[in-house]
């Protein structure tokens, strides 16, 4: 059996804003709540790799891996997947980017299996980041639509 989730949030505010700000992974410290650090490794074309570094857990462990993303801006989809999959047997990310009236629908699914000497069964792991999920969408959501409500400089 393996882990799923398939989570959305609509933001308030224009396509290519929220594209380009969900998709600067050097932004994503100060995007998502949960990163210390971005690390881009390696830039080719159509695709990113690079290292997130999250801050120290609760007992002080430091958890860090390397995925790669392939972003599509025609298609607004990215793929991606852990290169280090640490307690991962695999974890592969899917983002999707849908304009409806009351404006982008950002959508994530994961699909992932728990080595067997993970902290966590995949039952553990989806429930984590389901809840995980929801907080970091509502941290972007909020920061975009106030880039979004701010003048150009």
């Amino acid at each position: 059996m393996a882990g799923h989730t398939d989570n959305s949030i609509v933001i308030d505010a224009p396509m290519d804003l929220v594209w380009d700000i969900t998709n600067d992974l050097k932004g994503w410290p100060q995007l998502f709540s949960e990163y210390a650090s971005a690390e881009v490794l390696e830039e080719k074309e159509g695709e990113v790799t690079f290292r997130l570094t999250m801050h120290p857990d609760e007992d002080g462990n430091v958890w860090s891996w390397v995925s790669r993303r392939i972003p599509d801006a025609e298609a607004r989809t990215v793929h991606a997947h852990r290169v280090e999959t640490g307690p991962f047997e695999f974890m592969r990310i899917y983002w999707e980017y849908t304009q409806e009236k009351a404006g982008v629908r950002m959508r994530w699914v994961q699909d992932f299996h728990m080595k067997p000497e993970a902290p966590a069964s995949d039952e553990g792991m989806t429930e984590y980041l389901n809840r995980n999920t929801v907080v970091q969408m509502n941290l972007i959501k909020q920061k975009v639509e106030a880039a979004a409500a701010s003048p150009a400089e």
